[in-house]
């Protein structure tokens, strides 16, 4: 079930944004936050890179910094009009991540932030899949999301961060096991650091 806060922050994303601001604080601000899937991804200019559920670009501004072929993809028309709007130097679909209208093996790289907790565990599982067809080999896929806090101080944290503003999806994921089922996919080099006293993890794996 949806919160009140869920759907405010859907109708105002200032809200949510503020919200995810302060709490950034716990991995070093803002910035950091957002470009910690990318530490140590090689990116050149000429990298096809795909922001998978790109929302308003929030990730999208700072890898078109990096290349020159950056595609931002996202379900929603609304999220595809403000990152049209705030990083027009990237490409933009409409679409959903479990059925990508791109070639097999037109990226390099594949990015995804804080997206997977939005979706059932039967889309989940289509869309790794579709990020490994759409990889090209030896390609990287990086994600950010919500983790199990191994650090019990930071349970209470993101259990409220949870209950106003997710479904039980999230819940869900944290229950599972990224790094098993990307390797049951395909993927290969799966390595998992943990933020924020476990309650984030970042996930780098190659095809």
């Amino acid at each position: 079930m949806a919160t009140i806060l869920r759907d405010l922050s859907y109708r105002y994303p200032w809200l949510y944004n503020t919200i995810s601001t302060v709490a950034a604080v716990a991995v070093g601000g803002e910035k950091r936050f957002r470009q910690l899937p990318l530490q140590n991804v090689k990116i050149s200019k000429d990298t096809p890179v795909l922001d998978l559920c790109c929302g308003g670009g929030q990730v999208t501004r700072y890898l078109v910094q990096y290349s020159d072929q950056v595609t931002g993809l996202d379900a929603s028309p609304w999220a595809v009009q403000r990152a049209k709007g705030n990083v027009p130097q990237a490409d933009y679909v409409e679409a959903l991540a479990e059925d990508m209208p791109f070639s097999d093996e037109q990226f390099e790289v594949v990015h995804t932030s804080v997206a997977l907790h939005e979706m059932t565990p039967p889309q989940r599982q289509k869309i790794l899949e579709e990020v490994y067809r759409v990889l090209r080999p030896q390609g990287v896929f990086t994600l950010l999301d919500f983790h199990k806090p191994t650090n019990p101080l930071f349970y209470p944290g993101l259990a409220l961060f949870m209950g106003l503003f997710e479904t039980e999806t999230a819940w869900q994921l944290i229950e599972t096991d990224l790094l098993a089922q990307l390797k049951e996919v395909g993927f290969k080099n799966c390595d998992r650091t943990l933020y924020a006293g476990g309650s984030l993890q970042v996930i780098q794996a190659q095809k």
